[in-house]
């Protein structure tokens, strides 16, 4: 499995703009889907962005798409996710995750096996 490490998180303003980044430590993201979750306290984690990294994606929920951009960087080797008008209730520890899910559980945490530590964004109103 690939170990993941993510950055990017911190505090931001309302409507202000975030990037977060995961990277493969040891590894790469060849055959894998890459995704990003989030989780806010006291709600189950639920799924943000994914992308294939050799192609296929990107995948949005709804509610995030036009705000939330997810891109591959392959000079950089990273998956990034780009939060744009962020939202007090957008706060919430996003975390990174790859696997290869098939196209059905592309969208659900089990489809994914290998995780970061995930990072916290807080947004203030």
């Amino acid at each position: 499995q690939v170990q993941l490490v993510e950055s990017g998180g911190g505090l931001v303003q309302a409507g202000g703009s975030l990037r977060l980044s995961c990277a493969p430590s040891g590894g790469t993201f060849g055959g894998y889907a890459v995704g990003w979750f989030r989780q806010a306290p006291g709600k189950e984690r639920e799924f943000v962005a994914s992308t294939r990294w050799t192609g296929g994606g990107p995948y949005y929920v709804d509610s995030m798409k036009g705000r939330f951009t997810i891109s591959k960087d392959r000079a950089k080797n990273t998956v990034d996710l780009q939060m744009n008008n962020l939202k007090p209730e957008d706060t919430a520890v996003y975390y990174c995750a790859a696997g290869r899910p098939i196209v059905g559980n592309i969208r659900e945490s089990r489809g994914y096996t290998s995780w970061g530590q995930g990072t916290q964004v807080t947004v203030a109103s």
